[in-house]
């Protein structure tokens, strides 16, 4: 593995930590303690030793870092200049079906502008990150969204408005048409790696309403430095606060939120 910086290797360090616990945890998943936060959306042993996992692991390379994580809360002063976003498990519902499509999310900012990106796949070993201005890479190799212009040769991943329900007619509505108007829509059931998906080269654009920021955080910084581009579903640069997103290369990006305009105020 190529040399990373101390922050991406810090993120690194507890994502590994955190992965082979939970690869252990999935030898025997019947095992596992699993609550209902709110209507199918849960939390698991897992979830949570995991988050425990990757704080302790921060909090001991950078004591004075505010973490926002997505079981503990906030932890930090609000006035700390360096931020993490953390989702311990980004596809637990996947995880706890044993389906391998999981991963761990790590994104830090600096002043409220996101620096840096980890994206952490533990069943493929997969390790995508990426540092602004200086790209985005899977495995060392540099990555690349598509460069594609017609939006029917494009597949676009999504997810399904299964926990906040109130976007869900416009939704379906959306979702149609893309499903008429590209070669295919794709629901996987992890934001993060969708949009890993999509700086890969492997979706050409993905949309989602109502997530949270701890889902898009580091993916959505890793479609930019990929050459992609992040906007909510007006074109604008409110998507780390209101969680709806829309990303694809430019040209791409154009056609979808033509789409999505026509049914979202």
């Amino acid at each position: 593995m190529a040399q990373l910086n101390p922050a991406l290797n810090t993120a690194f360090k507890a994502a590994r930590k955190a992965g082979d616990m939970m690869l252990r945890a999935a030898n025997n998943l019947s095992a596992i303690k699993v609550d209902s936060k709110a209507f199918n959306d849960f939390v698991s042993d897992v979830d949570r030793h995991a988050e425990s996992i990757i704080i302790d692991t921060i909090k001991e390379a950078y004591p004075h870092h505010r973490i926002v994580s997505e079981e503990t809360g906030v932890i930090g002063d609000e006035r700390a200049e360096f931020e993490w976003i953390i989702d311990p498990l980004d596809g637990t519902t996947n995880y706890l079906h044993g389906h391998p499509q999981y991963a761990i999310s790590m994104a830090l900012l600096e002043k409220g502008v996101l620096k840096e990106a980890l994206v952490y796949a533990p069943e493929r070993n997969d390790l995508y990150t990426a540092s602004r201005g200086q790209g985005a890479l899977l495995n060392d190799r540099r990555i690349r969204v598509s460069n594609r212009i017609e939006l029917n040769q494009c597949v676009i991943g999504t997810g399904f408005p299964v926990v906040d329900q109130s976007m869900l007619d416009q939704y379906f509505v959306i979702l149609k048409e893309f499903i008429q108007k590209t070669a295919g829509a794709r629901r996987e059931g992890a934001a993060s790696l969708d949009l890993c998906s999509l700086a890969s080269g492997r979706f050409d654009g993905f949309f989602e309403f109502n997530l949270n920021a701890w889902d898009i955080a580091a993916g959505a910084l890793i479609v930019q430095e990929a050459g992609g581009i992040v906007t909510d579903m007006q074109g604008e640069q409110t998507w780390l606060q209101t969680g709806n997103i829309v990303a694809a290369n430019p040209k791409i990006l154009a056609q979808m939120l033509r789409i999505i305009g026509k049914h979202v105020a």
